[in-house]
């Protein structure tokens, strides 16, 4: 990741930020009245307005700086998503039950650290690679395991590396907390000084990139 900068956003900032994922996808209109689509990206990629998080000028100095050492649209860094940063959706703290990430088969001792939106059939796995080190909890067959120790984290890869493969048929699941790796979708930022102390930046906008 030589183009990342090992960094978060301005979480104050961030925090009041909008926006979600985007996806690409074709529809075509068909002469019976129905329409064929087609999905374009296999995943996910999003975008954010982080402006509106805007709230004093050490705020504004504080994304300056971070645009400043990140080149502008050059380096990427880490952006904790207000709406979407946890294996809980309930605001509690992560456990180590909370994600499936695979299946042991005796073999294998990598697994990529992934969520899952929705069920059944309809299920979405998201690939993590910014997962945060102090919040990461790791199980395997409903037995917590040993950071560092029984398993550890590679975040060149983002997978859990286990010391002894899982047995054929256990279930290894994880909770964590994560950042969405982007960078400026801009290369310049327009500032103002609203009145005493505080600061205005019309736009921030951010996109997600791979890493």
């Amino acid at each position: 990741m030589t183009s990342f900068l090992e960094e978060r956003f301005p979480s104050g900032v961030a925090f009041g930020a909008l926006g979600g994922p985007e996806r690409r996808t074709d529809v075509v209109l068909l002469a019976s009245g129905g329409e064929a689509r087609n999905a374009r990206w296999a995943d996910s990629r999003r975008r954010y307005d982080a402006s509106t998080g805007i709230r004093s000028l050490k705020d504004l100095r504080a994304v300056l700086e971070l645009f400043e050492k990140a080149r502008g649209r050059l380096y990427g860094f880490r952006f904790r998503d207000p709406f979407d940063h946890s294996t809980r959706s309930d605001g509690a703290t992560p456990s180590a039950f909370d994600q499936q990430i695979g299946s042991g088969d005796g073999n294998t001792d990598r697994f990529q650290v992934i969520k899952t939106y929705g069920a059944d059939v309809a299920t979405y796995d998201r690939q993590i690679r910014l997962l945060d080190p102090a919040s990461l909890k790791v199980a395997v067959d409903g037995t917590e395991q040993s950071l560092g120790t029984d398993v550890s984290h590679d975040p060149e890869t983002g997978e859990l590396v286990f010391a002894a493969a899982p047995p054929e048929g256990a279930q290894v699941t994880a909770g964590f907390l994560f950042d969405v790796p982007v960078r400026f979708d801009t290369d310049r930022l327009e500032v103002s000084l609203t009145h005493f102390e505080a600061g205005d930046i019309p736009s921030i906008p951010l996109i997600e990139i791979r890493i």
